[in-house]
């Protein structure tokens, strides 16, 4: 498929009630409003195609730029792929999910990581804290540095309610992601969400909630999750 046929279909799977949705969670235009399922079977065509991803990505449209992330070829992005990706992450959904799914399923992802937590730009520090909850959950412990995990985890609670809104959701997450999917950082995570205390984040006006760490981290030690990785972050 070309980027001309994907955007033409895009603009037939167009919602303007989805579009408003999105809109509320900070989806930025210009958009259609595609669902994910009707993204999917695109996905199912294309599998991986790094160029075609680049191209989607670079139209600027979210609808594409998240399906670009469905068929990026993750391991052929460089640094400086990513770097552009996340610079024109605009849209919460690609800074929070796109452009982290796929610096973490890819080779470049914990470096990436850290260099965007340190960003003046609100949502490419989120999208690094994002990078960093998908590490955790994808790479094995033994592949994982735990001391420099500690070192972000405190620097989550010196800092978490000083932060803008969509970072301090970002951080919460991988609050929650390490404690979940780090067995041997779980009772170091579990005193640092002790410190952290209650999180609160603006969700404008959606029905989105803030969830407690303690409390997921909990259910997920309760249901076995401590050792289970997952295979992919993308969906």
């Amino acid at each position: 498929m070309t980027v001309d046929e994907i955007m033409a279909e895009l603009k037939v799977r167009g919602d303007d009630k989805i579009k408003n949705i999105l809109v509320k969670h900070g989806v930025k235009e210009p958009f259609f409003g595609v669902k994910v399922e009707y993204l999917k079977p695109i996905q199912k065509k294309v599998k991986k195609d790094y160029q075609l991803a680049k191209d989607l990505y670079a139209t600027g449209n979210a609808d594409a730029q998240y399906l670009a992330g469905l068929i990026a070829d993750d391991n052929q992005m460089t640094p400086a792929d990513l770097q552009t990706w996340v610079e024109r992450a605009l849209s919460n959904n690609i800074s929070e999910y796109t452009v982290p799914w796929v610096a973490a399923e890819g080779k470049h992802g914990f470096e990436m990581a850290l260099n965007w937590i340190n960003s003046n730009q609100t949502h490419i520090t989120a999208a690094g804290w994002s990078t960093l909850s998908n590490l955790v959950t994808l790479k094995p412990d033994e592949d994982l540095p735990l001391d420099n995990l500690k070192g972000l985890i405190d620097r989550v609670v010196n800092t978490i309610h000083s932060s803008p809104d969509r970072v301090r959701s970002a951080m919460n997450i991988f609050i929650i992601s390490a404690g979940s999917y780090v067995s041997a950082l779980n009772d170091y995570v579990h005193e640092a969400a002790k410190k952290i205390g209650v999180v609160t984040v603006d969700k404008n006006g959606t029905s989105c909630y803030v969830p407690d760490a303690i409390e997921y981290i909990a259910k997920a030690q309760a249901r076995g999750s401590l050792t289970k990785k997952k295979k992919t972050v993308k969906c």
